[in-house]
C-alpha cells in the first residue's frame, strides 16, 4: 500500500490548541468486497421529531480487520483535520482518509435500503461522501455530548490526485461504521442518543454495525456521546457523511 497526502488542514487538539497541516490521506486501493452482503437489523432509534436508527452486518470481519490495519497504517494522532472542538470535548485520536470510490458505492449498496430517500423535503443523492473520519479510543478516553455539524462531500481528483469538494449537496445524516466491539474485547464505550442529560438510546460498539443520525446545528439534530472506554481492546469507529441534494434543490420542490 502506498500512503498518500492529498490535503492538509488545520488540526484542533483534544485539549485545545491546534496543529497545522495535519494529513488527509487517500486510500490507493479498495478494502471491500463486492456481493450480496447486505446490512440487516433495523432498529428505529429515532425519537421528539429526531431522525436516528441502526443496522447490523454492514461489513464482514474481514473487512473491518482490513479496515483497522489500514487506519494504524497511517498513523493515528491526536490533532483531527478541519475539525472544531471545544477543549476536553473531544478524548481520542483520530486519522481522516479518503476511501476509493468502489468502496464507497459498495458500501452504499449495503445500506441504501434503509437510507430515507427524502428528508425534509430533500432527495438522497445515493452516494456517501468519500471522505472517512476514523477515530481510536484507549482506556479512559471519550467524547462529550455534542452535534456533528453538515458537510460537503468529498473525492479525491481522479487527474490530479487533488482533494475537492463537491459543489453540490449536503450531508444529513451521520453514519458511525463500527469496526469492533465486545466480542474483540471492547469494554464500554457505548454511543449514547440524548435529550439534554437524559440517554434516550444506549448504542454498544459491534463489528459491523452502523449508527444513523440527523445532524447539523439545529433542533432536529441529535446530541449524542461517546462513553469512557473501560479496559480492553482500543475501539474504531469510522463517521462517514450520508449525502442529499442541496438547499436549492429542496426549494424547487417544496
Amino acid at each position: 500500500m502506498n500512503v498518500e497526502v492529498v490535503a492538509t488542514d488545520l488540526g484542533s487538539l483534544p485539549d485545545g490548541g491546534f496543529e497545522e497541516q495535519t494529513p488527509i490521506f487517500r486510500a490507493d486501493q479498495n478494502f471491500l468486497v463486492r456481493g450480496t452482503r447486505c446490512a440487516h437489523g433495523y432498529q428505529d432509534l429515532s425519537f421528539d421529531n429526531r431522525l436516528a436508527f441502526q443496522v447490523d452486518g454492514v461489513i464482514s470481519r474481514v473487512e473491518s480487520e482490513r479496515l483497522i490495519a489500514l487506519t494504524e497504517a497511517l498513523g493515528f494522532r491526536a490533532a483531527a483535520p478541519g475539525i472544531q472542538t471545544p477543549p476536553g470535548m473531544r478524548q481520542n485520536t483520530t486519522v481522516h482518509w479518503m476511501a476509493h470510490p468502489r468502496d464507497a458505492e459498495v458500501l452504499f449498496s449495503r445500506i441504501k435500503a434503509f437510507i430515507p430517500s427524502v428528508i425534509e423535503g430533500r432527495q438522497s443523492m445515493g452516494v456517501l461522501s468519500h471522505r472517512f473520519n476514523t477515530y481510536r479510543y484507549t482506556v479512559g478516553q471519550e467524547f462529550k455530548p455534542h452535534l456533528d455539524g453538515d458537510w460537503p462531500g468529498f473525492s479525491v481528483n481522479k487527474k490530479t490526485h487533488n482533494l475537492e469538494y463537491w459543489k453540490t449537496g449536503r450531508s444529513m445524516l451521520s453514519m458511525l461504521l463500527y469496526l469492533n466491539g465486545k466480542q474483540e474485547g471492547v469494554v464500554g464505550g457505548d454511543t449514547l442518543l440524548l435529550d439534554g442529560q437524559t440517554v434516550i438510546h444506549r448504542v454498544s460498539p459491534c463489528r459491523g454495525r452502523a449508527l444513523f443520525f440527523r445532524h447539523g446545528i439545529h433542533d432536529r439534530s441529535v446530541l449524542h456521546a461517546g462513553e469512557i472506554l473501560h479496559d480492553g481492546a482500543p475501539k474504531y469507529v469510522i463517521r462517514i457523511n450520508v449525502m442529499y441534494q442541496s438547499g436549492q434543490v429542496e426549494l424547487e420542490q417544496s
